[in-house]
């Protein structure tokens, strides 16, 4: 290539022909190898004349003429005469010529050497690869999703470089499914899940571990997701070992679960094959929390659901004799149930659940007794008939109290007073308590915080509108660690009183802004 440089005794058919081979073999628009070419040859004349001249080349597309020039802009005053001239010098070479024009010098041909001929073959070769680059990323860019077919190019460390036909792509080790492994020459069907632009080219990541491999597997076995009259909702994967998917049918006279499995299995062993035997559950997806989630723990059977919808949340009470099924070795069949649904999910047998039922009874008919000063038959009554709280009596209307079995209006209304009288001295005991932990009254003033949660904030060192401006809301709420997790707090109300204490954060930047419309 470096003989067809020379702007002298050049071939200028050969020229055009090298460009064309070149982008013809790399993918890439035939200009983009011109431009190569043209900036090697302004380099390598740059050499020669000296680097501070712009010296420009440009190859004629049909004919293959290169030709070579030096441009000066006009300007006034004249910082640099090498590439800047005066209009009135301009105008003695053009004399229509004004400031902001180039004047053009024609420069004749010239043969540039051998080492100035290499060093524009190696500028023609860096171009090239930065176009092919280039082309890689823009056409991969694109296919993040797909499945891909590939053969193993080298394996290093582990990851192995795999061959797409038109580029390069990398499978790391923790992309692949365990105890797989692959070698030199051996085809590997992938999933095409990052394309990133670097400084060494576009890297494109691939995996076979990824949810949605399996999901685009299926798509390829079973024509109805295809043609998308079945939906594939969700997919958790433990991979190599077992996944789920939860599928639906847009057609009711579809079963999307027989469909992906197919005649005698065939279909879903095609995939459970392509992913090294890998169980797969195929659930139907279904609208109500609940119901979904009970088919996501098959095969185990449930017995009751009992769901906080603001935690996402669930409780699944399984037979005794269900509960190793329902958790799954290693807890794998309740964590994949719980990525397929995105519902955080804790299993118990029914006896556990009865213990747990029999104990919240036994501390909510303490705590009225305690509170209301009854007996235990009638503490129980209140239990059974589903007060859990003293504010439930305090504020119950009095026509529930009244439907009781047994109630008149005077027991009622005692029952009630006793109610009021407890809370309002367990608001100054609590208001007493939050005083002396030193929790100030402008956290107090915030709408939504009880004089018990401004105690539980105390205890826990959150006193002051920062204090607690730097919480999250699920430091207040959640079910494991949450500082109020006890006191009924919803996620919006948690948000709501984060947001409180964060106002005087911005009450500042609000006034300036004021002052400054004012000005």
């Amino acid at each position: 290539m470096a003989e067809t440089l020379t702007t002298a005794g050049y071939d200028r058919i050969e020229l055009l022909q090298v460009a064309d081979t070149v982008a013809r073999e790399k993918s890439i628009d035939r200009d983009e190898v011109l431009i190569a070419m043209e900036q090697a040859i302004q380099k390598a004349a740059r050499s020669r004349y000296g680097h501070e001249y712009d010296i420009r080349a440009v190859i004629d597309r049909k004919s293959g003429e290169i030709k070579l020039a030096r441009w000066r802009e006009v300007v006034d005053p004249v910082e640099n005469d090498i590439t800047q001239m005066t209009v009135k010098e301009a105008q003695r070479k053009k004399p229509d010529a004004k400031l902001g024009d180039f004047i053009v010098e024609a420069l004749p041909p010239m043969d540039f050497g051998r080492i100035a001929a290499q060093t524009a073959k190696q500028v023609i070769v860096q171009k090239v690869r930065e176009a092919e680059r280039l082309r890689q990323y823009n056409e991969y860019k694109d296919r993040i999703g797909e499945i891909v077919n590939g053969i193993v190019k080298r394996a290093e460390f582990g990851n192995l470089t795999v061959d797409l036909g038109r580029a390069e792509a990398v499978l790391k080790r923790d992309e692949m499914i365990p105890r797989e492994t692959f070698r030199a020459g051996d085809r590997v069907r992938t999933y095409i899940y990052e394309v990133r632009q670097e400084l060494r080219g576009p890297q494109i990541f691939l995996s076979r571990t990824h949810p949605q491999f399996m999901a685009k597997l299926f798509g390829q076995e079973v024509p109805e997701i295809y043609d998308g009259i079945i939906e594939i909702k969700s997919v958790a994967r433990d991979p190599g070992s077992r996944a789920k998917i939860a599928v639906i049918s847009r057609d009711s006279s579809i079963d999307p679960v027989g469909a992906c499995v197919g005649m005698r299995g065939s279909r879903v062993q095609a995939v459970v094959g392509e992913l090294q035997g890998e169980k797969i559950d195929i659930i139907q997806w279904a609208q109500d929390p609940a119901t979904f989630i009970v088919n996501a723990l098959a095969p185990a059977e449930v017995a009751k659901v009992v769901m906080d919808e603001e935690q996402r949340r669930i409780e699944v009470v399984v037979p005794d004799d269900q509960l190793s099924l329902a958790i799954g070795r290693r807890g794998q069949n309740v964590r994949l149930a719980s990525q397929l649904t995105g519902w955080d999910i804790a299993i118990m047998t029914e006896e556990q659940e009865s213990e747990r039922r029999q104990e919240e009874f036994r501390v909510r008919t303490q705590k009225f007794i305690e509170a209301l000063d009854v007996d235990d038959v009638l503490a129980h009554l209140l239990v059974t008939e589903g007060f859990a709280t003293v504010e439930d009596v305090a504020f119950v209307p009095l026509e529930d109290l009244l439907s009781i079995e047994g109630f008149d209006e005077g027991l009622a209304s005692e029952l009630r007073d006793r109610a009021n009288a407890w809370l309002a001295e367990e608001e100054a005991r609590n208001t007493a308590r939050r005083k002396e932990l030193g929790v100030a009254d402008d956290v107090a003033a915030i709408f939504g915080l009880t004089a018990r949660m401004l105690v539980a904030l105390g205890e826990n060192g959150v006193k002051t509108l920062d204090d607690l401006a730097d919480l999250s809301s699920d430091e207040l709420i959640n079910a494991e660690d949450g500082l109020l997790r006890d006191q009924g707090l919803g996620a919006d109300e948690a948000n709501a009183i984060i947001l409180a204490a964060r106002a005087h954060w911005f009450a500042g930047e609000d006034e300036a802004a004021g002052a400054a419309g004012a000005e």
